[in-house]
């Protein structure tokens, strides 16, 4: 034991041992950027998430900037989920997709949900933020991201709110680098944003139409000729300059600007602004400031550079380079679009949806677990689970009962702690259990999760169960509107 924490003879990755798979398999990805300008999330994000599209994504990133961080709203959000995160799980709960990562600062808020079905193959879930605002201690501006492992192929997701204003081009690139360089996570592997096979960078980059004039720019708006306007895009020239943005792709832009509109409307910024000494300053001119973009870890086609490499003994560039030969990953952009049904911002939100063709380094849980028994609140509840290939086990892992269809990780009835609460094992199988008093009286649909403290996520899932109701409770005369202010009662308890 060192730190807590027990090694089960951990594989060169922590995400399990390799499993031959041959079959190359399509998941499909829902990335959504959008500035909400403060504004509450709206009553219905079924148009933003595409719900009743035919084809269901397989995971969501949703990464939303100005986020209300009023003094009230960051005390209340401190303690409860923020409206904005509160709604996208509601809303997608229901459809077997659970919050797997998020991450906030100020204004910036990056979340990812996944299907159900691909929990226990999301590893090595990391998080981390860079502040680029005022003197680089401001959070108002910068970057959030979130790593993992899907299937063992490792993407990264970051949401970046850049530099405001048109004369700012060149800092909006600076704060670009700056995030890029400095953003470290603690994964042997991909220590940086640009070790990762697939790496997305969207949100508000700020990126503006220099040269051309206002009118210029809404009479190509009004006719749809958006192609006159992308050499003079920001984003776009700055890419013939630097390097860095030159290893990113994005889809062509043929959805109209999405920035800067009058709130509750279509109509871009028709309002006068008052400046300095009463002077009326200009409208602000329409730009694509909301943007979706990706990088592929590029292949060294080199036959002369894998030769360096090996002759420079880095062994570690080989094994990547055998590796990715051996587990392809192929993108396509199917849709880059904005969504002008909601006017509750002065941006428009962008969608972009994408095809991952991949084949699965993996495609067994680490953890396989299962309730013992009948279980009601009536007797002490017994766990009973194995693992299936070595990881990495802590005195922090814990097993958590949900209801079926919870929202998150953390939205559990009760959890138990893996180590403190065991009670037989052998090589095979190891049990644990649950009191009866953290059992839910009135029963319902259940499910367990092995939840991993080193890889920060859930490795193992039951099949769901029933729980049953408590016959004692019964017996005592709660009837069943009552039975939930008992469950209450007893979580305020223990």
């Amino acid at each position: 034991m060192e730190g807590g924490e027990e090694l089960s003879e951990a594989p060169e990755s922590d995400s399990g041992l390799r499993e031959p798979c041959k079959v190359e398999e399509s998941f499909r990805l829902h990335i959504v950027t959008w500035n909400v300008a403060t504004a509450e999330p709206p009553d219905d994000v079924s148009s933003l998430l595409h719900l009743n599209s035919p084809k269901g994504a397989d995971l969501y990133v949703i990464g939303l900037q100005e986020v209300n961080t009023g003094p009230l709203r960051i005390v209340f959000d401190s303690v409860f989920d923020d409206p904005w995160s509160h709604c996208l799980m509601t809303s997608l709960a229901p459809r077997q997709y659970i919050k797997v990562a998020s991450i906030r600062m100020q204004g910036l808020l990056l979340l990812v949900f996944s299907k159900l079905k691909h929990v226990p193959f999301i590893r090595d879930i990391r998080a981390t933020y860079t502040r680029t605002g005022i003197f680089r201690y401001w959070g108002n501006k910068g970057g959030l991201s979130v790593r993992m492992s899907f299937y063992g192929h490792t993407l990264c997701f970051l949401n970046c709110h850049l530099a405001a204003h048109m004369q700012y081009a060149l800092e909006r690139v600076d704060e670009f680098e700056y995030i890029m360089d400095t953003q470290t996570f603690d994964c042997k592997k991909t220590p940086k944003v640009i070790d990762h096979r697939l790496v997305f960078w969207f949100g508000d980059l700020n990126f503006r139409i220099q040269d051309h004039g206002i009118h210029f720019v809404r009479s190509c708006i009004s006719s749809q000729n958006y192609n006159l306007l992308w050499s003079k895009d920001q984003l776009n020239v700055m890419k013939d300059k630097e390097e860095l943005l030159q290893q990113f792709e994005e889809g062509p832009l043929e959805f109209q600007p999405t920035y800067k509109f009058d709130l509750n409307s279509d109509t871009y910024d028709s309002r006068v602004y008052k400046s300095w000494f009463g002077f009326n300053s200009k409208k602000r001119k329409p730009a694509w400031t909301d943007r979706i973009l990706w990088r592929l870890r590029p292949k060294d086609a080199s036959q002369d550079a894998q030769e360096e490499k090996r002759v420079d003994a880095d062994i570690g560039k080989v094994k990547q380079m055998e590796e990715d030969e051996e587990y392809p990953l192929k993108i396509r952009q199917d849709l880059y679009t904005s969504n002008m049904e909601y006017s509750i911002s002065d941006h428009k939100p962008v969608i972009g949806v994408f095809t991952l063709e991949l084949r699965k380094m993996y495609e067994t849980p680490l953890v396989q677990l299962q309730p013992e028994g009948d279980w009601s609140a009536d007797i002490d509840a017994m766990v009973v689970y194995s693992p299936l290939q070595p990881f990495k086990a802590s005195t922090w892992d814990w097993i958590g009962l949900y209801k079926v269809g919870f929202t998150s990780v953390l939205d559990y009835i009760t959890y138990t702690w893996v180590k403190d609460d065991e009670v037989a094992f052998n090589e095979e199988l190891i049990q644990v259990y649950i009191g009866k008093e953290e059992i839910p009286v009135r029963g319902g649909d259940c499910v367990l999760c092995y939840f991993s403290s080193h890889l920060n996520c859930i490795i193992g899932m039951s099949e769901p169960f029933k729980v049953h109701g408590s016959k004692v409770a019964i017996e005592e005369g709660l009837m069943p509107e009552k039975l939930s202010e008992f469950d209450r009662a007893e979580q305020v308890r223990n």
